[in-house]
């Protein structure tokens, strides 16, 4: 089958890019399992996610260091990548033992996925010129409900059995490889833009990439802390209310919250080409690092408090994550718009490190109910920054003008 249309292509990569990232929580998903198995402390079950975020950032340097994707055809690239992440996966189910071995197996996925998700943005790039916001949106969406399903697997059939969560999102991940090879390159396939070091002093210069820059960060200060840790602080909350069977609520609820921002990147990648990166990414931040806040007043309550208020919290945190991406490839010269969005991806990812090993540190100090307190930081500053950059010139750039 050949993909020939731009929507045909869109949706077959959205959901080779779904059925592909369903990788990037598997372990985390069933970290309190493999704590308990391997007797990890909180630290070491929180490498099971880190890993993944460190190998991300790894790979996707080394890929655009020596231009791999500009190399290997983009369905191959993301197609063996998916397979290698999958295979990493079910190593970890069929015959690791012990935290380090699933820590070291896990940055191997987070390797492959950088060949997975960037990948993915670049074949949208070749079929979309109007309406990229919106592509990439979609893309984003696809990747949040992946990262999301594991927890729905864990939900439905893996409570206590972490094997079938890990052997269930490899085999999904393998699928997605596979419908990826059906994916055919687009009219506007960008120019080779590898990685060039020589470029940061540009980057770290150029006024409205750098707020564009500061509020990508602060985004992502927040992100995946909280879909890291949501599950656990849900957990303990619904331990808290007396509600009945909590584990599956939480692992139902926690799929929920990360899987509706898929929903919330698609929206605010049509409402961005509208009325503006800044304005939609603001906004997003807003709710979100609010919501950081009233965590703690809403723990403890019922079901009927706590699962719309983390529905609402997921829709938005992660709503305007491809906006930042998208107005970096406005905003930086065309000369260095790969390096830039290479070194956005790089550091936004090392610092999710950071936020995802505060957490159990600030929980032990304070328990889950304040525990997401710290994460504010990072959306309040990310908002400052993209409004001031709002009020500058540079932002005529943005989304055809409408900043």
């Amino acid at each position: 089958m050949v993909v020939g249309t731009k929507w045909r292509a869109l949706v077959l990569v959205g959901i080779a890019e779904l059925f592909a990232m369903t990788l990037w929580f598997s372990g985390s998903a069933v970290g309190p399992e493999l704590a308990e198995m391997w007797n990890l402390t909180p630290a070491e079950t929180a490498w099971l996610t880190n890993a993944v975020q460190l190998g991300f950032v790894v790979g996707a340097l080394l890929s655009a260091s020596l231009t791999i994707a500009d190399v290997i055809r983009p369905r191959y690239l993301f197609a063996g990548c998916a397979f290698a992440g999958a295979a990493a996966t079910a190593l970890i189910a069929g015959v690791v033992e012990s935290g380090v071995s699933a820590i070291v197996l896990r940055f191997l996925t987070g390797v492959a996925l950088a060949g997975v998700y960037p990948t993915g943005m670049k074949m949208m790039a070749s079929w979309f010129v109007k309406g990229r916001g919106l592509a990439i949106g979609v893309l984003v969406g696809a990747l949040t409900v992946g990262s999301a399903s594991p927890h729905l697997l864990r939900a439905v059939s893996g409570i206590g059995q972490p094997r079938v969560v890990l052997y269930g999102t490899a085999a999904i991940a393998a699928i997605g490889g596979l419908l990826v090879l059906a994916y055919e390159d687009g009219p506007h396939q960008p120019e080779t833009a590898p990685f060039d070091p020589s470029a940061i002093r540009r980057i770290v210069t150029d006024r409205g990439v750098v707020l564009a820059n500061t509020g990508y960060f602060g985004h992502m200060w927040e992100l995946y802390a909280v879909w890291t840790w949501i599950p656990v602080y849900l957990l303990a909350s619904l331990e808290a209310s007396g509600t009945a069977n909590p584990e599956r609520y939480a692992a139902l609820l926690a799929f929920g919250t990360i899987a509706i921002g898929g929903v919330g990147a698609w929206i605010a990648g049509s409402a961005a080409d509208r009325a503006g990166r800044s304005v939609v990414t603001s906004v997003s931040m807003i709710v979100s690092g609010g919501a950081c806040l009233l965590a703690g007043v809403v723990y403890g309550s019922s079901l009927t408090v706590v699962a719309p208020f983390v529905l609402v919290w997921g829709f938005f945190i992660v709503a305007d994550s491809a906006q930042f991406s998208a107005a970096i490839s406005e905003l930086a010269d065309d000369s260095y718009v790969g390096s830039a969005l290479t070194l956005q991806t790089a550091i936004g990812f090392l610092i999710t490190i950071g936020s995802i090993q505060l957490i159990p540190v600030v929980q032990r100090a304070v328990g889950w109910r304040w525990a997401f307190i710290p994460l504010a930081i990072g959306p309040l500053i990310g908002t400052l920054s993209m409004l001031r950059l709002r009020s500058l010139p540079e932002s005529d750039r943005l989304a055809g003008g409408r900043g």
